[in-house]
């Protein structure tokens, strides 16, 4: 507890660190305010009453990524969501298209696709925000039959989407963290509180398992939550010997360093696609077209508490975890950057040899990433079907946990960089937190 209280001590003495806190924390709050503002023309009353016994489904799913907003037809209810969609889009076409992946590696050229995702998150925003308007908010609670309330509506849920994008940006620049991964983590968090009461109340209740079984889904969780940081940080270390070079009197090079190959390259990217395409069916549904028993079929297919939906979600993390990671880490320019800088791995000539041998060991270690990548994928539907609430559920694996998990890191790794440049003592007695976002070339600079 001493040294916890000396290391808080620590980050407040730094004034930047303190700042950079204060203002993440301030923006933060205003993230979270606006979430509980209600659309113009909405009977948050009447919203309230169909959350409580409605909703399921797509809306549940919906609505962890928002901190709720999405279920209180809140101005803020796209969310994020919107520009990580436009992101995708873009970071997809600058793999396809040459003259994006141009302009990737220049700064002129990334400063105007960041202009470009801008735009394409506002036609993005005007295409889903009828749809949320017409499907998620029931007739009695606003006046869906006036078309100026549904035009305003989707100039305000626009409106606000770019706002809590600008709040992202700024609490990149002046805060501590990714903003975006931060604007998303802090609405997972915002619905645990409530979950975990919920679960609580449960399992104490009559037939619930009493306290015993609550301490049981706690350890599991735990254990659930141990098992995502390994998957976060686990690395396999290729070492890298760079040749010695003289020049005048000074030598240079001549040391061996390493290139982290991360066991889960992909991040969370495959468990978003795939679940991105299991939820197709469901909007399919949804269509007024389709007879009862087609639609009772489909609604049944794609239930998230059913083996179908779940081994279908299971194989496609599996192959999505591939295919990113295959888009994502090029161990062609591995082999021509560490060639160019004078570096080779011992045993492995230079070239070819040396990308042959990297795609070998990333395809090695890429197989039970996806794997682990996989359960985890489905471990919120094992826990629903051991009886568990689903809202504390969806803590038990999937996008949300990994959000949380990976997210958390990063912030840490930045405070305990702070502290570590200020001859502090960093967070942990031993060993250095590692994020996400830890280069592949950690050791090609020498």
């Amino acid at each position: 507890m001493k040294n916890l209280i000396d290391t808080i001590k620590n980050i407040w003495r730094i004034e930047e660190l303190r700042t950079r806190i204060l203002i993440t924390l301030g923006l933060l709050l205003v993230y979270r305010i606006g979430s509980y503002i209600v659309l113009p023309g909405v009977d948050s009353a009447e919203m309230a009453r169909q959350t409580a016994t409605g909703g399921g489904g797509i809306a549940d799913i919906l609505a962890i990524f928002t901190g709720g907003a999405f279920t209180r037809a809140s101005i803020f209810a796209l969310g994020i969501m919107p520009y990580i969609s436009a992101s995708i889009i873009m970071q997809l076409a600058g793999i396809a298209i040459p003259a994006v992946q141009k302009k990737q590696k220049e700064e002129s050229g990334r400063r105007q696709l960041n202009q470009w995702t801008r735009y394409l998150t506002i036609l993005i925003c005007m295409a889903q925000a009828p749809g949320y308007l017409y499907t998620s908010i029931d007739a009695k609670a606003a006046p869906m039959d006036s078309l100026g309330w549904v035009w305003s509506s989707v100039m305000i849920l626009t409106a606000s989407t770019l706002f809590v994008m600008w709040l992202g940006e700024r609490i990149t620049e002046r805060g501590l963290g990714n903003g975006i991964s931060l604007i998303i983590m802090i609405g997972i968090i915002a619905q645990f509180p409530q979950s975990f009461a919920q679960e609580v109340v449960g399992r104490m209740g009559p037939g619930g398992g009493g306290l015993v079984m609550l301490l049981v889904e706690v350890v599991i969780w735990v254990l659930i939550i141990a098992g995502c940081i390994l998957l976060v940080q686990g690395t396999r270390r290729i070492p890298v010997q760079f040749a010695k070079r003289v020049v005048g009197n000074k030598q240079y090079g001549g040391v061996r360093n390493y290139i982290p190959l991360k066991v889960n390259a992909a991040g969370v990217m495959p468990i978003i696609f795939a679940q991105a395409i299991v939820l197709i069916p469901m909007y399919i549904a949804q269509a007024p077209f389709l007879s009862d028993s087609v639609r009772n079929w489909m609604q049944t297919a794609t239930s998230n508490q059913g083996w179908g939906y779940n081994i279908a979600l299971f194989l496609m993390v599996v192959a999505f975890t591939y295919f990113y990671t295959a888009i994502t880490v090029n161990p062609n320019q591995m082999a021509d950057d560490m060639k160019r800088n004078g570096g080779f791995i011992p045993g492995v000539k230079p070239g070819k040899a040396t990308a042959s041998h990297i795609d070998e060991l990333l395809s090695r270690i890429t197989l039970p990433g996806a794997i682990f990548l996989g359960l985890v994928a489905v471990l919120p539907a094992f826990a629903g079907m051991m009886n568990i609430k689903q809202g504390f559920a969806q803590f038990f694996g999937g996008t949300s946990l990994l959000i949380m998990v990976g997210v958390l890191l990063d912030t840490l790794q930045q405070i305990e960089s702070h502290l570590l440049m200020r001859h502090y003592d960093g967070l942990m007695k031993s060993g250095r937190i590692k994020g996400r976002n830890q280069g592949a070339a950690y050791g090609m600079a020498g």
